[in-house]
């Protein structure tokens, strides 16, 4: 199909969110309003494969090819895991791609052949970000049934599909040249360079390449014959080729270039079955030749499906040669050898845009209406049924819907809407001050909160935007956004810095369970001092310890860590005495006099015979009395406290 119906977006929030474009003009308008340029919308997607995961609607088929196919036979919207600022789109037979205003390349469906260019042959039922074209800023895609292009900003091209994975830059004559625009057939593609000319590579059977032969070429070669003549659009049908081209006129004496009086001609070349180069008869042609019976008419945009052809004229016209089989020339008594004016309900209006699938046919009129024709045995015709129509007829569902851009894959096809509420009161103004939108004050989408604010209110990027394709770059947010973004990525940089509290794969892992691991061993520690002075004492000690455990038991006190000791029955504890030259090194271990100390009044056994050097021990302990006494007292009473409950 043609590169040239290609769309450009914004998006909404759900929790997979349908895909909302930046309505933009299509190539072939004539007089959009500006305004609409940032204005919300929709992809809506009819046809075969649009209900089954195939083309970005649901996930019932993809990976599972023993499912047979189902068909939405009325538009349904895209959906889509993140929003996409789209700016092109184009659709294949079993896949579709889109490149959004950061030039960055998303694709879908069916994967045969590597034509999602995801670096391996997997079905994806959603928009996928390409990874291999990531900063190249994509500007121009293309889909052909088993392989897809894409033009960057640079002028470079790359191509992927049919047995080719990943994405790789087109090397040639054409390296030098920068490439514009592309289209897709089956099995070839042409290129437009922003000089005019045209460049084609691929299978050249029929004389499909334009080279005056029938030889494969995988490099792009220049098509010589249209040399003197600038190209403006090319289109790929099944094995013949069509451009709209103009005449260039050289100024003698300044040498600068300009079109003929007479602009927009149309030239085919190919396979002529079925009349579809439109020269009244079939036969192929090697070199491009010109459709001599709309020499007068101004053609602005050109259209290819299988053994079909279909221009556009600068009045609005549409005019369709080739294949009648399932009424795709619109008009039920053409032979379709030469090129005839659709009428019937076109009649009365001026179209805009057309695009054309394998058997069928799409346009888009100035009062964003779309008309189908054709074969409609997959709903590609989005009237509600399988039937096929030999005139075009008004797809009722899309009636109320503002239509910006159509195109066609080889059995379903897409609309690009805007968002009936978009221009309405709720959203002309700005959400940040409220100021109303308008030809200078444009819309921007918050990539956060996906509100729609203007752009004084929304200057900023950040990274870890909730709604952005890629939370490793920087994405518009209004400043709201902004600044609780900013906050949180400074709090994951502190905490970067901060060492936990505590280790393990346990994540599940209660605050109790916590401090039993923390807390329980440095107490264990602390009671160990203990444990070893009350040991030099003897049984009396242990006694009155061993006392006091069980009035412990009997009042049902808790030692928590965090609460004041005070509240513990405190007077049922003695402390053991310690005589001089009894700190002995049975563990090896020597103990600081401040080990052993209590915040309660020490009780000392009344002995007569106590040595002065002992008393005066004493008296230097409670000078230095300080908090260490209550982290062992508490870990005195945690001790016994937890053999009570364990």
């Amino acid at each position: 199909g043609s590169a040239d119906n290609i769309p450009s977006g914004r998006s909404s929030t759900n929790e997979t969110f349908r895909v909302s474009l930046s309505s933009a003009v299509s190539s072939s308008s004539q007089g959009s309003c500006q305004d609409d340029f940032d204005a919300l919308g929709d992809v809506f997607i009819w046809g075969e494969g649009s209900v089954d995961g195939a083309l970005g609607c649901g996930v019932h088929r993809v990976g599972n090819p023993s499912i047979p196919k189902s068909y939405a036979l009325l538009p349904k919207a895209l959906e889509s895991t993140v929003v996409l600022d789209v700016y092109r789109i184009a659709c294949g037979s079993n896949h579709a791609a889109l490149v959004t205003r950061h030039g960055e390349i998303f694709s879908w469906g069916q994967g045969l052949g590597g034509r999602l260019g995801h670096g391996k042959e997997v079905d994806v039922p959603l928009p996928t970000l390409i990874d291999g074209l990531s900063g190249m800023n994509v500007d121009v895609i293309a889909c052909g049934e088993y392989h897809t292009c894409a033009v960057t900003l640079s002028g470079d091209l790359y191509t992927w599909g049919d047995g080719h994975w990943v994405p790789k830059r087109v090397s040639s004559n054409i390296e030098a040249t920068y490439v514009s625009s592309v289209s897709c057939g089956p099995w070839h593609t042409a290129a437009v360079t922003s000089s005019g000319q045209l460049f084609t590579f691929g299978d050249g059977t029929f004389g499909t390449l334009g080279h005056g032969d029938r030889i494969s070429t995988s490099v792009p070669r220049e098509v010589e014959s249209l040399r003197g003549m600038r190209v403006k659009k090319v289109a790929c049908g099944l094995w013949h080729t069509a451009v709209v081209a103009e005449e260039v006129i050289t100024d003698p004496l300044s040498g600068e270039v300009s079109a003929g009086p007479s602009s927009g001609k149309l030239f085919t070349w190919g396979n002529g079955d079925e009349g579809c180069l439109g020269h009244g008869d079939e036969n192929p042609r090697l070199v491009p030749e010109q459709v001599v019976t709309l020499v007068d008419e101004n053609i602005c945009q050109v259209a290819c499906g299988h053994n079909l052809t279909v221009v556009l004229t600068i009045l609005g016209q549409v005019y369709t040669m080739g294949s009648s089989t399932y009424g795709q020339l619109g008009c039920p008594k053409a032979n379709g050898k030469l090129p005839n004016l659709v009428k019937g309900k076109l009649s009365d209006c001026i179209i805009e845009e057309v695009s054309c699938g394998s058997y069928h046919v799409a346009a888009l009129t100035s009062k964003a209406e779309v008309y189908t024709w054709g074969k409609g045995a997959n709903g590609q015709l989005g009237h509600g049924d399988k039937e096929s129509r030999n005139t075009p007829k008004l797809v009722d569902f899309l009636r109320d819907k503002q239509v910006k851009t159509v195109v066609c894959g080889s059995n379903f096809t897409a609309i690009i809407c805007l968002h009936k509420w978009v221009g309405s009161a709720d959203h002309s103004l700005c959400t940040g001050c409220r100021n109303q939108f308008g030809f200078r004050r444009k819309r921007h989408n918050c990539y956060n909160c996906g509100l729609v604010f203007c752009k004084a209110c929304s200057t900023r990027k950040s990274l870890k935007a909730s709604l952005a394709p890629s939370t490793n770059k920087p994405y518009r947010v209004c400043d709201d956004c902004y600044y609780k973004l900013k906050k949180v990525l400074e709090s994951n940089h502190q905490s970067s810095h901060t060492p936990k509290a505590r280790t393990g794969n346990n994540p599940d892992k209660s605050i109790d369970m916590m401090e039993k691991e923390t807390v329980l061993p440095r107490l264990l520690s602390q009671y160990s001092k203990l444990s070893t002075i009350d040991a030099i004492h003897g049984s009396k000690t242990w006694q009155s310890k061993h006392s006091s455990k069980k009035r412990l038991r009997n009042s049902r006190v808790f030692p928590v860590i965090t609460a004041n000791l005070q509240s513990l029955e405190l007077s049922h504890f003695k402390v053991p005495t310690i005589a001089q030259g009894s700190l002995k090194k049975p563990l090896q271990r020597n103990l600081p006099s401040s080990s052993v100390c209590l915040r309660t009044p020490i009780i000392i056994d009344d002995t007569r015979n106590m040595n002065v050097t002992y008393s005066e021990e004493i008296q230097r302990l409670r000078e230095q009395v300080n908090i260490v006494e209550l982290i062992n007292f508490s870990s005195f009473i945690f001790i016994n406290s937890y053999a009570f409950f364990n």
